[in-house]
């Protein structure tokens, strides 16, 4: 049942940090030395293919970054179902793996970069290693909002479906596919939508980098977007934006819209929606009798063949049940293997950290405190117009229709290729870089908000609204008791993926260079970014180890509560 008071509670929540958060930190420390290390060792220079601005060179640069791009999708969805999953469904596992996906989402991708980058340049041939780090670097942008949109739907499932499915004997290959993706649906497809505009926004810094005198580059719509930005070819620049625009509007009416019409029928509704979605694409889909013949003949007898085989394999193995906890101590034996694994990288990372002198602590320090007034402020703004907006989206299809193609424009659009304009307006204003730094956090914030609470406000039962129609309850009433408890589990989504958002963002927002000069602001982001630029790997090591610690203690005190609100008591049940 629906709650109308957001922050009551039965049972104490607060969680402070327990041994599972400190082995992973321990775990990221050693691991991102090793990376580190392996980039002193990588070679000196990489060659870098030249970008070549003309407009024959556009098309088959826009083909490369999209299969990066569904590569890096397809890798985050297969990550994002097992992962969460895990953590859902065993208690012990969820003690290891959350705290796991706090650090890896907080990591900034801008530190990634040269880990990645370069340590697989230590070990793999030059072409396999950029084209796996380009990959893994776009995975890193898209998967975790997937990963916690996917948790959330499994911790929400109302307990009677679960009970349902146990009662019809489900095994786990048709409780997935009957109850957890049919549930989960609405708010994957958002997320997928936001985890593609997240893979376009850092586009550029995946395909084209710059550490120290190494320099990092491929072919791709980023790489031309950034060298046009670099040239100053604003004609090369508009081209490059035009086809990356035509692109995001040509997957939103031949994949999205599509989808979410298709998902309409996983709504938990008694009655049929008003004014329900619609795509001209699937329309002529569901008319094409190539189509019907494919689904008939092809889709569905596979689809139970694997059904059947799978349901006879778990009733000979006696394992029809309903999601239990494991009883196995999966975190021990996580424990003990990552101990010893791990010891011997994180004395020599204390080793790289020894080389920071105190100085540059208390630096990293103050720039903590001042990045976190950044992104508290971002987050502030983009929660005052992201929970509106996105409500009046997700309950009204007709403007749906008009506003989700422009809405994916808008998050698509790599700041970082505007944000040399804007920066000419904003430097003028009072406050100058502040902010300057503040706006593009906040277009690196906004977006994850507002396409988790369109997803969450899609998902209000028809019949409720009618129901609260007669009532005659007032606006404000209905805002309480109705749309703010089913939004609220989809915003705490939003929320953890857009502070995250905003902590990464601060590396390109607090440091911008812009006509040949430099521009910073003091910061956490600054730190990391000089750092970066001129291969001061300790003081890397160090401000990210900061960062990350400072957005896992966040998350476990603040969003982590949050979600356990969600999940106890604003469940439709």
């Amino acid at each position: 049942m629906l709650g109308s008071r957001l922050f009551r509670v039965n049972q104490p929540l607060y969680r402070s940090l327990s041994w599972a958060d400190v082995l992973v930190l321990i775990g990221i420390a050693a691991l991102l030395y090793a990376a580190l290390r392996l980039a002193v060792d990588a070679p000196m220079a990489l060659s870098a293919p030249t970008i070549d601005l003309s407009l024959r060179s556009l098309p088959l640069y826009t083909g490369l970054s999209l299969m990066r791009m569904v590569a890096a999708y397809f890798l985050s969805l297969v990550f994002s179902i097992v992962y969460g999953r895990a953590a859902a469904y065993n208690r012990q596992a969820e003690q290891v793996l959350l705290p796991v996906l706090d650090v890896l989402q907080s990591v900034p991708i801008l530190s990634f970069l040269p880990a990645v980058l370069l340590g697989l340049s230590a070990i793999l041939p030059q072409r396999l290693a950029v084209e796996l780090s380009s990959i893994v670097l776009i995975f890193t942008s898209q998967v975790w909002n997937l990963t916690f949109a996917w948790y959330q739907s499994l911790t929400t499932i109302p307990k009677e479906l679960h009970e349902v499915s146990a009662c019809f004997g489900f095994n786990s290959w048709l409780r997935f596919t009957r109850l957890e993706l049919p549930f989960a649906a609405i708010g994957l497809i958002w997320n997928s939508m936001m985890s593609w505009a997240g893979g376009w926004f850092f586009l550029m810094a995946a395909e084209m980098f710059t550490v120290g005198q190494r320099n990092f580059r491929l072919p791709g719509l980023g790489a031309y977007l950034q060298e046009a930005a670099n040239q100053g070819n604003l004609w090369a620049l508009g081209w490059g934006i035009f086809a990356l625009l035509l692109l995001i509007v040509v997957l939103d009416q031949l994949i999205w819209r599509p989808f979410l019409v298709w998902s309409e029928r996983f709504k938990l509704q008694m009655v049929p929606q008003d004014n329900p979605p619609t795509s001209w694409f699937y329309d002529l889909l569901r008319s094409a009798q190539l189509v019907t013949w494919l689904n008939v003949h092809v889709v569905r007898p596979f689809g139970e063949a694997v059904d059947s085989f799978l349901l006879r394999k778990s009733l000979v193995h006696g394992r029809v049940a309903a999601p239990q906890q494991s009883r196995v101590s999966v975190g021990r034996i996580l424990l003990v293997l990552l101990v010893l694994g791990l010891v011997y990288g994180l004395l020599r990372a204390a080793q790289m950290l020894s080389a920071v002198p105190p100085a540059q602590w208390g630096d990293i320090a103050l720039g903590i405190g001042l990045t976190l007034l950044r992104v508290m402020g971002a987050l502030a703004i983009a929660l005052s117009w992201t929970i509106p907006l996105g409500v009046v989206i997700g309950t009204n299809p007709q403007l749906a229709r008009w506003l989700q193609p422009l809405v994916q424009v808008a998050a698509s659009v790599p700041a970082t290729a505007l944000f040399p304009a804007a920066l000419l307006v904003l430097l003028r204003l009072p406050g100058g870089l502040h902010l300057a730094a503040v706006v593009l956090m906040l277009m690196g914030t906004q977006w994850y908000l507002l396409f988790n609470v369109i997803a969450g406000a899609s998902t209000i039962p028809q019949d409720l609204k009618y129901t609260t129609a007669l009532l005659q309850m007032s606006r404000w009433r209905r805002w309480r008791t109705l749309i703010l408890p089913s939004v609220f589990p989809f915003v705490i989504t939003g929320a953890i993926t857009a502070s995250g958002g905003a902590w990464n963002a601060s590396i390109v927002a607090e440091h911008v260079e812009f006509a040949g000069e430099a521009h910073s602001v003091f910061g956490i982001g600054a730190l990391i970014a000089k750092a970066t630029a001129i291969g001061d790997y300790p003081l890397l090591l160090a401000a990210t180890l900061a960062m990350v610690l400072t957005v896992v203690l966040i998350n476990r005190l603040v969003w982590r509560r949050l979600y356990h609100v969600a999940e106890q008591r604003y469940r439709m049940e």
